[in-house]
């Protein structure tokens, strides 16, 4: 990698190939999705290494998947606003030999299409994750408050309040077609507006009134025994058409945008482009609407209706295998992204029973997810361990209050192959407690579609059987992390001995007295107090934070003073300061400098690079000697600090800060070398 990053943002551009291999990216709840012109140039091992990401997944052809976790959208504005991109680098029109090696790279792999099929399935949900996961906690509110007796929140009779907060989530679940229809449509890269305006046709005021038949003699209405759904047929044009209520249907979206897809590019060709604009949108809107309304749409309803029987079937007929058959199946299928499908079947669950038996058993593995993730956590704290603990304290937060498991998956567990195992059996205990427990019941079940997290427990009926039963998942799990670890014995040697070497290792490393803390107090002159300003200078050029954002816990306490930290650009390292040299680590990384006024810097290259001993430093000075701001200390090779997997972050404090009136740091900027970072009373 370029030792040019200022971020760890540029550092994941450079790691997929810098951004003229970007052809596109996008995001979803906790990844970043590259679609790059050549994915043989990615170099995994150093995206992995980058302070953030949890992980880095290829698929198929040359798409790239970088795992973030919840800071994945401020991670790709940041992206989105480096210089770079705003090159123009992702958006530039491909060339024609690059659209030829897109369209080989397609055909790679003897399941390309069925990597294609999920990815469009995936795109067609995931900018809705936000709204449904919002929807759920509203519900998840008035389950809480119809269990403590306030409102019946499924009565008909409520009053007007209640009726608008129902409203509030009913109106994701009602125009979700519309809103699967919009992302679907973007995926295949035809006008979303067209492929929403044909589901929204189905679901208007008029459409819905021809089931009406007390208005239309010729319209006949039968119920379907089994489901207990009515079902109207209307004679239009004088051929039959059967009416189904669309709110909250998927299939019915994702096959017709499918076939809208082929209609769209097909009028493309036919019109002149200066044409296009009204008649493609036009005849498209002329054509699928009435295929969507005689066709595709009750083959969606017979689809996905047909997929709920079946499961129904099952849970019903065979409810101890359906309860621990989805807690089991679903560990493999998320990794996969394979998981939509059925996520699809729990929204059409709901719109044609009523009610989804999916989500309870679906929940048994969440919590073993968690569970695991928890034990990690635990484990970490117990040793010490900081970065895992970081780690695991995000996922687990993610997990517990957000339903969302990507972050436990791809930080932690399928890192350390000792997790699965246990984890399943968490799983398989889960998904056993519901099948026993909730055997009179025929197994757990949701009116709504909620992310299973410890805030939409409410929703879930029986729910004294779904609680016990995520109990169990996850305190299994957790119980046997802890008690037999997550980590091979060689693993937990290793972690152990990298504690121990940083604990022992000096910071910074001298073999003089530490900087000292005794500075004269201000002087005073006639009785007013005269402040002496010292401004220190960026020692390096890169990008300026905080303390608090620098992965060492002994910085970021302040314990070696007030300061700042610089994600480096080069590694060319000067004096920040005029004054003597009173520190100079063997190892090169750290350096102290006091100035003719009592001013105590210490410049720190890297974190735990003192592991390092001294590769990659080419140091330029001595102790003892004097500097002026501006001489170079040392030149560093940033690369040999990433590949042995140790953070560049040059961090400079004032370490008699408590001797000083006053330590003001300058974060947030870019800088060059000789720019102020911290201006320094006393």
């Amino acid at each position: 990698m370029s030792s040019t990053t200022l971020s760890p943002e540029g550092a994941i551009v450079e790691g997929v190939g810098g951004p003229d291999n970007i052809r596109s990216l996008t995001h979803c709840a906790t990844r970043l999705r590259f679609e790059l012109k050549d994915g043989s140039k990615v170099d995994q091992s150093e995206l992995e290494k980058i302070p953030g990401v949890m992980g880095a997944v290829p698929q198929s052809g040359d798409r790239y998947q970088v795992i973030i976790g919840g800071a994945v959208q401020s991670v790709y504005t940041n992206i989105m606003a480096l210089p770079v991109m705003k090159g123009g680098a992702v958006a530039a029109a491909p060339s024609d030999e690059e659209v030829k090696a897109q369209a080989r790279s397609k055909t790679r792999g003897k399941v390309a299409w069925l990597d294609r099929f999920f990815e469009y399935l995936s795109d067609s949900f995931r900018p809705l994750l936000g709204v449904l996961l919002g929807a759920s906690l509203i519900i998840a509110f008035a389950a809480v408050m119809d269990a403590l007796g306030v409102q019946d929140f499924r009565a008909a009779d409520k009053p007007a309040a209640w009726v608008f907060i129902d409203a509030m989530w009913r109106g994701v679940f009602y125009f979700l077609p519309i809103m699967v229809a919009f992302n679907a449509s973007k995926k295949l890269d035809i006008d979303p507006w067209v492929g929403a305006t044909v589901m929204g046709a189905l679901m208007t005021p008029e459409f819905i009134s021809l089931s009406d038949v007390t208005r239309f003699a010729d319209t006949i209405c039968t119920t379907n025994a089994t489901l207990g759904t009515e079902s109207c047929v209307a004679n239009v044009f004088g051929i039959p058409m059967q009416l189904n209520g669309y709110g909250g249907q998927v299939f019915v979206p994702l096959i017709m945008v499918a076939v809208l897809a082929l209609v769209y590019k097909g009028l493309k060709k036919i019109f002149p482009a200066n044409l296009q604009m009204v008649f493609v949108p036009f005849f498209s809107m002329i054509i699928m609407i009435p295929v969507t309304a005689f066709l595709i749409g009750p083959l969606g309803i017979w689809l996905g209706s047909g997929l709920g029987s079946g499961l129904a079937w099952m849970n019903t007929n065979a409810p101890f295998v359906f309860a621990i058959l989805i807690p089991l199946l679903y560990p493999f299928l998320v990794p996969l992204g394979l998981h939509w499908p059925l996520n699809a079947l729990m929204l059409v669950n709901i719109q044609t029973l009523g009610y989804d038996f999916i989500q309870g058993p679906m929940g048994a593995w969440n919590f073993a997810c968690f569970g695991a993730t928890a034990g990690v956590l635990f484990l970490s704290i117990r040793d010490k361990d900081v970065a895992m603990r970081q780690t695991a304290t995000g996922a687990l937060a993610a997990g517990l209050f957000g339903g969302i498991s990507e972050p436990s998956l791809y930080g932690i567990h399928l890192r350390f192959k000792r997790i699965y195992p246990r984890m399943l059996v968490g799983c398989f205990t889960g998904g056993l407690t519901i099948a026993i427990l909730g055997a009179p019941f025929h197994g757990v079940k949701t009116q709504a579609f909620a992310f299973t997290s410890l805030l939409t427990i409410p929703v879930f009926s029986p729910m004294w059987v779904y609680s016990i039963a995520v109990a169990v998942a996850f305190f299994t799990s957790m119980i046997l992390i802890i008690v037999s670890d997550y980590r091979t014995p060689e693993q937990r040697a290793e972690a152990k001995a990298a504690l121990a070497a940083a604990s022992a290792a000096p910071v910074p490393d001298t073999d003089d007295a530490p900087l000292s803390g005794s500075v004269a107090a201000p002087a005073h002159s006639g009785g007013t107090l005269t402040l002496v300003r010292t401004t220190v200078l960026a020692p390096v050029a890169g990008h300026v934070v905080g303390l608090d954002e620098v992965e060492d816990k002994v910085f970021a306490s302040r314990t070696l003073g007030e300061g700042v930290g610089i994600v480096p650009a080069d590694g060319h390292v000067v004096a920040p300061v005029s004054g003597k040299l009173v520190t100079v680590a063997k190892t090169g990384h750290a350096f102290g400098i006091r100035t003719d006024d009592g001013v105590e810097v210490l410049v720190h290259i890297g974190i735990d690079t003192v592991q390092l001993k001294g590769e990659g430093f080419d140091v330029a000075v001595a102790k003892g000697e004097r500097v002026e701001a501006g001489d170079l200390l040392t030149d560093v090779d940033l690369g040999v600090i990433r590949q042995a997997g140790y953070d560049t972050m040059t961090v400079m404090t004032i370490t008699n800060t408590k001797a000083m009136a006053e330590v003001a740091p300058i974060i947030g900027e870019d800088v060059v070398t000789g720019d102020p970072v911290i201006t320094v009373s006393r």
